[in-house]
């Protein structure tokens, strides 16, 4: 029974660190420039397709198509913002929403018909594929690789968002736009490359998920519930928030699954209506 456990909390805590690595950058778009992007799931999905095509046609390995996917759908977002998404940053939340949605829609439609409908399967090099075995039980090394990966995403991003230059003049163009523009700030180009930042994470997210969730043209519908789930639970704007959102969420949706498959689906929006009802601005949310 202990052993099982372990590896529920294991199994819960990888799938939250790809929650994690899908959803933190809506929370740094959503959360420090107040643009409610639902296209971020299709960013994510641009992303894994984007590996596949990498490794499929020009032969690269695994670990050289994330960087791919990641610079991939971050160049092809600055495109979308500096032509579209620019033109909404202050707009009322529903035409974001309504525009951002469609797009969705046109990235699955676009997808089917370049890749079909089918799952897109992914073949991981040797030193990925298996499980270390400790004390007797099992652990999937993709998944050890999955955790390792979001640990160091989330270093990444709270020293540079907390402890740079270019993190203090996001937050500065985010609190007042005119005085930072009256500093000499380039408010245009800084989010510009936030935006770009947060959608190549949600591209990184969606090639690391191919090989546990598996990728086809509904992706960006369906993990965009979790992803919005994250945010919500976790506060807008906080990569802490988003963190511990991912773990409580993953571990309860993976341990609901193996214990109480009755209701094991339901149990992450009972989960979340929960802690919206006690805290509606989200864990670390302060808004």
């Amino acid at each position: 029974m202990v052993g099982n456990l372990v590896i529920v909390i294991f199994d819960g805590l990888a799938f939250g660190m790809l929650l994690f690595v899908l959803s933190v950058g809506l929370s740094v778009t959503l959360g420090l420039m107040n643009f409610v992007n639902l296209a971020h799931g299709a960013f994510a999905m641009l992303g894994g397709y984007l590996a596949i095509v990498a490794m499929r046609q020009l032969g690269l390995p695994f670990l050289a198509a994330l960087p791919v996917a990641f610079l991939g759908a971050a160049l092809i977002s600055v495109l979308f913002e500096r032509a579209l998404f620019r033109r909404l940053y202050r707009a009322d939340a529903l035409n974001q929403v309504l525009f951002t949605i469609g797009l969705v829609f046109v990235a699955a439609a676009s997808a089917a018909y370049l890749f079909g409908t089918g799952q897109q399967p992914i073949q991981l090099p040797g030193y990925l594929q298996g499980v270390v075995e400790i004390g007797g039980m099992r652990f999937g090394v993709y998944r050890m690789f999955l955790i390792v990966v979001a640990l160091a995403i989330t270093v990444l991003l709270v020293l540079g968002l907390d402890y740079t230059r270019f993190g203090a003049q996001v937050r500065a163009s985010v609190d007042n736009q005119r005085a930072a523009q009256g500093l000499g700030l380039n408010v245009d180009t800084i989010f510009a490359v936030t935006f770009a930042v947060g959608s190549g994470l949600a591209g990184l997210g969606g090639a690391l998920a191919i090989e546990m969730v598996g990728l086809d043209p509904s992706f960006g519908f369906h993990y965009l519930v979790y992803v919005l789930i994250v945010v919500s639970v976790g506060g807008l704007g906080s990569i802490a928030g988003s963190f511990v959102a991912a773990v409580v969420l993953g571990v309860c949706d993976v341990a609901g699954k193996y214990f109480v498959p009755e209701i094991g689906s339901f149990l992450i929006y009972l989960l979340l209506v929960g802690i919206l009802f006690v805290r509606p601005q989200g864990l670390f949310g302060k808004r």
